[in-house]
C-alpha cells in the first residue's frame, strides 16, 4: 500500500480519536467546523462545498452516514451506491478535509454533541435560523452548538449538482 494512501486512511477517524484530534487542534487554538452528510458519489457541489465549510475554520470534520443510516433516511431503495468505507476515503482524500468521522445513527447529534464544533454548516436547503427541531429545514445540533457559543451557518448549492439528479440522468 502506497504512503499516501496510508496517510488518506489515518484521517478515517472513530469517535474516540476524532475527540482526542479535536481537543489537540483545541489546545493549538484552532476553530473546528464539522458538516455531514451521506456523500454518495462525490461531484462538483460536494467538494464546494466542503471547500467553504473548510474555509469557515482552520479544521473540517466530515460526519458521514454509515451506509445503514443512509438507508435509514430512506432516499432511495438502491442507496448507497458507494460503501461507507468507499465514501469515508474520497473524502479523507480531500486536502480541505481534516477528519471523517463514520455515525450509524439517523442524524449526528450525538456527535455533534461529544465533538463540539465551533461552526456546524450544512447546505443551503437548512435555514440556519430556524429553532423548531420539528421543522424540515432545521439543522440537527444547532441549537446545542448555539447554547455553548458556536455559530451554525449554510452554505449556497452549485446549481446542477445534486446526487439524486445525477443519478435521474444516468451519471
Amino acid at each position: 500500500m502506497s504512503k499516501r494512501f496510508s496517510n488518506i486512511q489515518h484521517k478515517i477517524l472513530n469517535w474516540d480519536d476524532a475527540l482526542k484530534m479535536r481537543g489537540v487542534w483545541a489546545l493549538h487554538d484552532q476553530k473546528v467546523a464539522f458538516t455531514n452528510g451521506c456523500f454518495d458519489i462525490l461531484h462538483l457541489g460536494h467538494v464546494s462545498y466542503l471547500a467553504q465549510a473548510a474555509d469557515s475554520a482552520q479544521r473540517l470534520i466530515v460526519g458521514v452516514n454509515t451506509d445503514i443510516s443512509v438507508r435509514l433516511l430512506e432516499k432511495a431503495p438502491n442507496r448507497p451506491i458507494n460503501s461507507e468505507y468507499a465514501r469515508a476515503i474520497v473524502l479523507a482524500s480531500l486536502s480541505c478535509v481534516d477528519a471523517v468521522v463514520l455515525f450509524e445513527q439517523q442524524t449526528p447529534l450525538e456527535l455533534i454533541k461529544i465533538l463540539k464544533p465551533d461552526v456546524l454548516l450544512k447546505g443551503a436547503d437548512y435555514n440556519a435560523s430556524q429553532t423548531d427541531p420539528e421543522a424540515k429545514d432545521y439543522i440537527v445540533g444547532s441549537s446545542f452548538v448555539r447554547n455553548y457559543g458556536g455559530l451554525v451557518q449554510t452554505i449556497p448549492f452549485v446549481d446542477g449538482y445534486s446526487t439524486t439528479g445525477i443519478l435521474a440522468k444516468g451519471g
